[in-house]
């Protein structure tokens, strides 16, 4: 299907961790590089304004505030840097000594004039930059554009010139990304973070308006939203009522946050899912401040922040801690990462989607190993993939496990932005600038070759129809031997693609009553069948794919099953729009598909609550239910506590399995059902062709749709604009509130750092083995009635049915450290086989929840450490996977490897992470968790390198060998100050 083949480059797959740095931006730093530059610091940048109404901004407006910047730069990225001297340089000097003036040019407009000026890559006439990878060639502006022989060095310069030779030594750059991008639920506990170190500056007799957002800042609000209703035409308005009951406190806060700090853009709830709105909206692709030109790079706390690599635009996800740091400036830095070079050729066969690529694309990287690494596609393939289709892709790179997944900007890139309703003016821009700066793939013309890492190809006419699943995004199944794999599953002993069930209950029925009429589920009957997640929603041709499904099965009398919860949830209104244009929301309403909100649902475990007579026939009859998704993940326990087997397709084919009511199907052979002429239903009965689909998309995707809809989020909600907040600068936190929480982190702060800190005679709190997700540690989904966070809620006089979900609770640190590591379907060696959130006492024998087993270590004053296996931490990127942890009292993870973003996030909240020696793990050195130990880290910081070997013993006479993975020498600035957030207030503080 698809060839590999190896380079001179070629390296081992890294899991080191890319720390981002804040934006280059004209308003912070040399970065302006003009040589009159513009006020320091960009304004303040919101829909939420004081008064009920928005105020309404143009589209990318940075409403520049005239008042001068408490930062004359951002503090020091590297450990050892020169005085702070150094720090109070200003601006005009340091743009008139900027190292690469003399390349600083001007970018014509065709009929006069000019577009602005910009740092031009072909002027340094360099022949290696020829053969840079499109990726490579944004990291090579931005420290150009950025460099001021401190912060950025020319040395930093030419180590990403010299790509070819310097990304196989694993080189540390500095980048500056130009924005940073929030959904809410990672966004409440970045804005409690910002509010409470203004607390803490205070305390430290320094200026807590220092604490403010020096780049722009994008918070969408789309993971509130719950599928309680469904199947209804007053979905959407009775989810959002919903939504703002659960939500309304954090809402508030949000409005707060976004008038008390500077350059914070909220966008309101019910306005679309964050990756869609960045896409259709929010991306710039190239930026033009104050008359100066760079290319458009975003920092996300989501990891699906990739989406936007299908725009062109540079962008990954970071946890939440990196993107605190810098939104307030801090540079920050990064492994320079290899590039593999991903050939399209071909076109995808009739009735193939965007999504069976994606699938396939995630199993061939996967295989490869792409971790730590960009992924950059290239070929004639590419001409035949619509802008949708690419971003389908790229959304997924963290399920194949590359930073990024980019396509270079070229006509299919351009055609987008017209259709999104941006303006000809801009997209002529962004055009020219690109074409001057060697950034614009035009396939019109001989393509020059670029040197990659490593070389993949796939034909598009091999890609078939498929789903993964039942537990993880990258076991792709062709659909054609899905009922064969299904009953494997079955028969497999428990793991990821099996459920041990004994041969004799695999036909089990369970018959129950629904609303008063005889209803059967068996092992495989579909219970959740939803279109949900930006990364298919924002495609038009599968969502009209899924609605042209929907009416040939009307059209034939198929109808599904009443007691199957269906939903759709589009990722813009832009969807809806086009949907009723061309007529088929319709049918999709007469399948039960009818529109249930705008935002994240299912695909991030809002789904709701299922019929109650469902789940008791779930759970009596111990019956694998399925879900069948049009998401990204899929990992066990997260779409709902009930679904044991759920699984990623596209939109057509989850309303094909909607119809069919059953994983457990062979479409090719078996009916979906019986038409209303009493003969049966294939599938391929049902199945728009390519062609049918494209006639849709042309007539009913129309332009001014997305105009339309941008221009409306201006205007707001009632609900929202009712929110009333007050305008202080200082949050007024409320001590009885379970939503917004004053965190700990700066308790007893002082301006000395504390040093590193010893890990002595500690116990194991958990011991993993592989592919420990952060769903699996972080708070997620729905509050279990018996969880120490129900219990905390209780206490409080909070009734269960308003228990809400984590994430809706993200700015309650109590609930959080409280909720870490409950996932129900966690696996802790520790107790035996039991599956669980729970964990043993290890002094005691006692077995207790994991958050009432790590008070009673804390309250003892012991250490504890974590054991785990392969790939910890990975899935989306959490902050609580590690703020949840260090709340606990864990002090060390030492595992086999680590997911690129939890590592930093560990570092980032004083966390140690430690990888044991290779063809090593807990099992082959005998360690049960039983044992106590002791991590032999030097208590100077000088005396620690970066990937240093440290030797770890036990109180049993073992001893073994790790690498500490502080990566970097900022990782062990930050080590040294007990935390990411600690480093970045004291730097402030003397500024």
């Amino acid at each position: 299907m698809y060839k590999t083949t190896s380079s001179s480059l070629l390296r081992a797959a890294s899991s080191r961790s890319p720390l981002l740095s804040s934006r280059s931006s004209l308003t912070q730093s040399s970065a302006s590089a003009s040589p009159s530059p513009p006020s320091p610091l960009l304004g303040r940048r919101s829909f939420a304004t004081s008064s009920p109404a928005f105020r309404s901004l143009p589209r990318w407006s940075h409403c520049l505030h005239s008042r001068p910047s408490p930062f004359r730069l951002s503090s020091q990225i590297r450990a050892v840097s020169p005085g702070l001297d150094r720090l109070e340089r200003n601006f005009s000097s340091m743009a008139s000594e900027h190292p690469f003036k003399g390349i600083f040019t001007t970018l014509p407009k065709p009929g006069g004039g000019e577009f602005g000026k910009f740092y031009s890559l072909p002027a340094l006439n360099d022949p290696r930059i020829d053969k840079l990878p499109y990726s490579i060639r944004i990291l090579l502006e931005s420290a150009i554009r950025n460099c001021d022989n401190f912060q950025v060095t020319k040395e930093d310069v030419e180590k990403i010139i010299d790509w070819e030779k310097t990304a196989p030594k694993q080189v540390e750059i500095p980048f500056k990304p130009a924005r940073v991008l929030l959904q809410d639920f990672t966004g409440v506990p970045a804005v409690v973070d910002l509010a409470c170190m203004r607390d803490a500056m205070n305390k430290l007799g320094s200026d807590s308006n220092k604490i403010n957002p020096l780049v722009p800042v994008d918070l969408v609000i789309d993971h509130s939203v719950q599928v309680d209703v469904a199947r209804s035409e007053n979905a959407v308005q009775a989810n959002m009522e919903l939504e703002f009951q659960r939500n309304k406190e954090r809402f508030a806060f949000l409005k707060w946050g976004s008038t008390a700090f500077q350059n914070m853009l909220v966008v309101p709830p019910g306005s679309g899912i964050v990756h869609q709105v960045n896409l259709e909206y929010l991306g710039r692709v190239v930026f033009n401040t104050q008359g100066v030109l760079y290319p458009d790079s975003v920092v996300g706390t989501d990891s699906h922040t990739t989406m936007i690599d299908g725009l062109g635009v540079a962008g990954w996800g970071v946890g939440g801690i990196e993107a605190e740091a810098t939104m307030l400036g801090q540079p920050m830095s990064m492994v320079l990462p290899g590039v593999v070079g991903f050939k399209l050729s071909g076109k995808m066969r009739n009735g193939v989607t965007a999504t069976d690529l994606v699938l396939t694309v995630t199993q061939i990287l996967r295989k490869h190993g792409v971790v730590g690494k960009f992924v950059e596609f290239y070929g004639d393939g590419m001409s035949g993939l619509s802008l949708a289709d690419r971003a389908t892709i790229a959304n997924m790179s963290p399920e194949y496990g590359a930073t990024m997944g980019f396509f270079p900007v070229d006509h299919v890139t351009l055609q987008y932005l017209k259709l999104t309703g941006r303006s000809d003016e801009t997209v002529a821009m962004i055009e020219a600038y690109l074409r001057a700066n060697n950034m614009f793939v035009d396939y019109n013309e001989p393509q020059q070759d670029r040197a990659y890492s490593s070389y993949l190809e796939l034909n598009l006419d091999n890609v078939e129809p498929c789903i993964s699943g039942p537990k993880r995004p990258h076991d792709r199944v062709p659909l054609k031997e899905m009922k064969a794999d299904w009953n494997s599953c079955l028969d497999s002993k428990v793991g990821f693609k099996g459920f041990a069930i004994p041969k004799e209950a695999q036909e089990k029925v369970a018959n129950f009553s629904f609303n008063g009429k005889p209803a059967e589920i068996t092992h495989g009957s579909v219970v959740i069948a939803a279109i949900t997640s930006c990364t298919n929603t924002s495609n038009p041709s599968v969502m009209l794919g899924a609605g042209l499904v929907a009416k040939k099965a009307c059209d034939l009398g198929l109808q599904v099953k009443p007691w199957i919860k269906t939903s759709l949830a589009p990722g813009s209104g832009v969807v809806t729009k086009y949907l009723l244009k061309s007529g088929l929301q319709e049918y999709l309403n007469q399948q039960g598909f009818n529109i249930v909100g705008y935002g994240c649902t299912t695909c991030i475990g809002n789904s709701g609550e299922i019929n109650e007579s469902v789940g008791a026939a779930i759970t009596e009859n111990d019956i694998v239910a399925a879900a069948v998704l049009s998401g990204n993940r899929n990992f066990e326990g997260r779409v709902h506590p009930l679904t044991r087997a759920n699984y990623l397709a596209s939109p057509p084919l989850v309303v094909a399995y909607a119809l069919a009511g059953t994983v457990n199907i062979d479409f090719e052979t078996e009916p979906i059902g019986t038409g209303k002429n009493g003969k049966d239903v294939f599938l391929r009965d049902i199945w728009p062709t390519t062609e049918e689909i494209a006639e849709v998309v042309q007539s009913s995707v129309l332009p001014d749709m997305f105009r339309a809809t941008y221009e409306s989020i201006t205007k707001g909600n009632p609900m929202w604009n009712e929110l009333s907040v007050p305008e202080n600068t200082l949050y007024s936190w409320d001590p009885k509130s379970t939503y917004i929480h004053e965190p700990p982190y700066f308790k007893d702060m002082t301006m000395d750092p504390p040093g590193p800190h010893s890990v002595n005679d500690a116990y194991c709190l958990l011991n993993f083995g592989d592919s420990i997700t952060t769903d699996h540690i972080s708070p997620a989904g729905n509050i279990q009635k018996d969880s120490p966070a129900a219990k905390y809620l209780m206490e409080r006089g909070v009734d269960r049915k308003d228990f809400n979900s984590y994430g809706s609770r993200r700015g309650n640190d109590e609930i959080m450290a409280r909720g870490t590591f409950a996932n129900i379907r966690i696996v802790n060696k520790l107790m035996n086989g039991e599956v669980g959130p729970k964990t043993v006492h290890i002094p005691s024998g006692e077995k207790l929840s994991v958050f009432d087993a790590a008070m009673r270590y804390k309250s003892s004053g012991e250490d504890t450490i974590i054991l785990a296996g392969a790939e910890y931490g990975s899935g989306s990127s959490r902050d609580w996977a590690a703020k949840g942890p260090m709340l606990q009292g864990v002090k060390a993870v030492i595992a086999k490897s680590f997911e690129r973003i939890h590592r930093s996030n560990l570092v980032g909240m004083g966390i140690i992470p430690l990888c044991f020696k290779s063809g090593e793990d807990a099992d082959t050195l005998g360690l049960t968790g039983h044992e106590r130990y002791t991590i032999h880290l030097p208590t100077d910081i000088s005396e620690i390198r970066p990937g240093q070997d440290v030797t770890v013993t036990t109180d049993n006479g073992k001893s073994f060998t790790c690498t500490v993975r502080f990566d970097t020498e900022v990782e062990l600035a930050y080590f040294n100050h007990g935390g990411i957030l600690p480093y970045v207030i004291r730097n402030l503080s003397k500024q």
